[in-house]
């Protein structure tokens, strides 16, 4: 039964709201909801559970958190270390391991905030595709993370969730998963809609848009493409061609986890110097000591370039002012571009592109083929996906499961500095 699978989605980009996506859960029985942040750039489902340390008890996004309860749901089953899940996990033998002991996990993200526990198994009940916009109930066996301690700002947030779900290649995240049983093929997209908030979140073969793609760089953990330059409003960027060699620098990771964009210093520099000839006697400060912004009260994308980065098999992404750009109060402007400030091991810089780049475009990742790709979508919308099983086209519309924000646009911005999903062995 290779179906299509249609997530509800809430939150957005927006650095000075939500500044994440995030999807609703159904685990357990009896089943209870839990709302779990989208980020392609880990490998495992994870919710905050009963007994749990620093785990958070109230979010800003008006969402009720729960705690996940092992003991409360009868088809719930604790992940021993002796079993494959939990062998497969590390890709050896756990290390001292005793019949019947939990296998423990512990996740250490990129601004050092870390989520610990034990995986167990329980059904996770999803909207298989039936109709247009229509809908039946889907059971899948999915083993995720039980957390029972947090640390940073997992554990203090305001814009707190009950976990994430991660979607990236491994086999413990919850596509490999699913796709390992039977029930889906590795192929899902998302369109995030940043003027509205919530978007469009499917497993399946997607048949409208039309997608065209570039192959991702092959034995890497994240999402990796191979980046051939920069345009700004349709000039080349001088920057050296070999700075985004894959061999070296393992390519370009599009992760929708992280907030903004993250871009090799010399590349930064480059953009923020061009992006800023239309306007010589703009003046920037400082805000949170982290952003650098400015007063402008004309259209900003009347005053300001596009940006358009271009990748392998002549696949090309926009981003216009109004992306890259946010407001945090009247006529103040603040630059999404950030200098990565990050190195591999090797002395290499890392460039990411999050959500400021991948919101309002549909984006497609075939893990068939090894290949992602995008298009620019009215992510309010709806697309219409393939059922893998009947073969029948159906219409998969947009969501928008989230509450009025309660935060002020001048918000201390921690939360979405994290670049969350940028896990430790990102820099290994």
């Amino acid at each position: 039964m290779l179906a299509a699978v249609d997530f509800e989605l809430g939150g957005n980009g927006q650095p000075t709201d939500a500044a994440l996506y995030y999807t609703k859960l159904t685990i357990g029985t009896p089943s209870k909801d839990y709302h779990v942040q989208v980020d392609t750039g880990s490998d495992i489902l994870w919710v905050n559970c009963a007994g749990c340390m620093r785990c958070p008890s109230k979010s800003s996004l008006g969402i009720e958190l729960k705690l996940y309860d092992l003991k409360a749901s009868s088809t719930g089953k604790s992940v021993s270390c002796d079993q494959d899940f939990c062998t497969d996990m590390f890709n050896a033998p756990y290390s001292d391991c005793r019949v019947g002991t939990p296998c423990e996990y512990q996740v250490t993200y990129g601004d050092g905030s870390s989520t610990s526990g034990y995986f167990v198994r329980d059904f996770i009940h999803f909207d298989q595709v039936s109709g247009d916009l229509q809908t039946t109930s889907m059971n899948g066996s999915i083993a995720f993370g039980c957390s029972s301690r947090q640390s940073g700002e997992l554990g203090s947030s305001t814009q707190a969730v009950d976990g994430i779900i991660g979607f990236g290649q491994a086999n413990s995240s919850l596509i490999s998963q699913l796709a390992a049983s039977g029930k889906v093929n590795k192929v899902f997209s998302h369109c995030l809609d940043s003027s509205d908030g919530g978007g469009i979140f499917a497993i399946g073969q997607v048949v409208q848009p039309k997608v065209k793609s570039t192959p991702l760089v092959p034995n890497e953990p994240h999402y990796n493409v191979v980046m051939k330059g920069i345009e700004v409003n349709g000039e080349a960027l001088n920057i050296p061609t070999t700075i985004f060699d894959a061999g070296s620098n393992r390519g370009t990771i599009i992760d929708s986890g992280t907030t903004l964009a993250y871009l090799p210093n010399k590349v930064y520099d480059a953009l923020m110097s061009k992006l800023m000839v239309r306007q010589p006697d703009l003046t920037t400060h400082l805000v949170e000591g982290t952003f650098h912004c400015f007063f402008f009260s004309k259209k900003i994308d009347d005053g300001f370039p596009v940006v358009t980065f271009q990748f392998a098999n002549s696949l090309s992404l926009k981003v216009y002012p109004h992306d890259y750009l946010f407001a945090v109060s009247e006529n103040e402007w603040c630059i999404g571009w950030q200098d990565s400030g990050m190195q591999t091991k090797d002395g290499k810089e890392i460039t990411l592109l999050g959500d400021l780049v991948l919101s309002n475009k549909l984006v497609l990742y075939d893990l068939e083929n090894q290949s992602i790709g995008w298009t620019e979508y009215n992510c309010s919308s709806s697309i219409k996906v393939k059922d893998g099983t009947s073969g029948k086209v159906y219409t998969v519309g947009a969501h928008n499961i989230s509450s009025a924000s309660t935060l002020n646009s001048r918000m201390v911005f921690t939360f979405f500095i994290l670049a969350i999903s940028l896990l430790c062995n990102l820099l290994k």
